[in-house]
């Protein structure tokens, strides 16, 4: 034991440390050669399904391309349709429009005429009504139906559009157009031909109204003829909750 001890330190310390850094590089090759192996395998059993994804992933792109190329087509031909509609179309705008003014939902300027109503200013003689003496939703639609007879083709009063389903009522003191509470003076605008006031003018109702109103009560009826005549779009609602037909009245002697 002693002469073993002896030799061992006789070794000089390199040779020792030599041999165990060689017997540590052993055991890590053969590791390593342990371990190679099914590395392997595994890399040999995963490649197939990479390369079928790969190849799935390409059929797809392919079936996308014939895709895209399809639907150009489409698109090129639904635009060549759509030249030879586009008088169509242009003609459905043009009637679109016309109902849109027809409406009054399109503010217009024109030629025209503007009348005012006013209340009477004159003294009330004893025992008369002083109704009598003020502008009444009568006198306005009186006026209104001889401009549209007259050939006006657009309204308003004191900035109110008229339409089709327009009512001009009396709401106590004052005066109810559409859904607005208006008060005297009274501006019937109306758009229409150069000729409108003449054709007014000549107008048996409108003369019939001026006599029974302005010279009878003094009602207040001025006329003006602007350059340019503004009529704004109507700022209700267009919609009818509830309509019914009313039947045209029989000739006489017609049942």
């Amino acid at each position: 034991m002693t002469s073993l001890s002896t030799r061992l330190r006789a070794i000089p310390s390199w040779q020792i440390t030599l041999a165990v850094a060689l017997l540590m590089l052993g055991f890590l090759v053969a590791a390593q050669l342990t371990s190679r192996a099914p590395r392997v395998r595994y890399t040999t059993q995963e490649r197939p399904p990479l390369v079928q994804t790969a190849l799935d992933l390409q059929a797809t792109q392919d079936e996308l391309k014939v895709r895209i190329l399809e639907l150009d087509e489409e698109i090129r031909r639904l635009q060549t349709e759509g030249e030879g509609s586009a008088a169509l179309v242009d003609d459905l705008n043009h009637r679109l429009e016309d109902a849109r003014i027809a409406a009054g939902l399109v503010p217009l300027e024109g030629s025209g005429i503007v009348l005012q109503l006013d209340d009477a200013t004159v003294s009330i003689p004893p025992g008369g009504s002083d109704a009598d003496y003020l502008v009444t939703g009568l006198d306005i639609r009186t006026v209104v139906e001889e401009l549209w007879l007259a050939g006006a083709e657009a309204l308003a009063v004191n900035g109110e559009r008229l339409t089709a389903s327009s009512a001009i009522l009396d709401i106590g003191g004052s005066i109810l157009v559409n859904s607005a509470y208006l008060a005297p003076p009274y501006r019937v605008t109306a758009i229409g031909p150069e000729d409108l006031f003449v054709r007014l003018s000549e107008s048996n109702g409108f003369e019939d109204f001026l006599r029974a109103r302005s010279e009878a009560y003094g009602i207040g009826v001025s006329v003006a003829e602007p350059d340019t005549v503004v009529v704004p779009a109507f700022a209700g609602s267009v919609t009818i909750r509830h309509a019914r037909p009313v039947p045209s009245p029989s000739p006489e002697g017609v049942p």
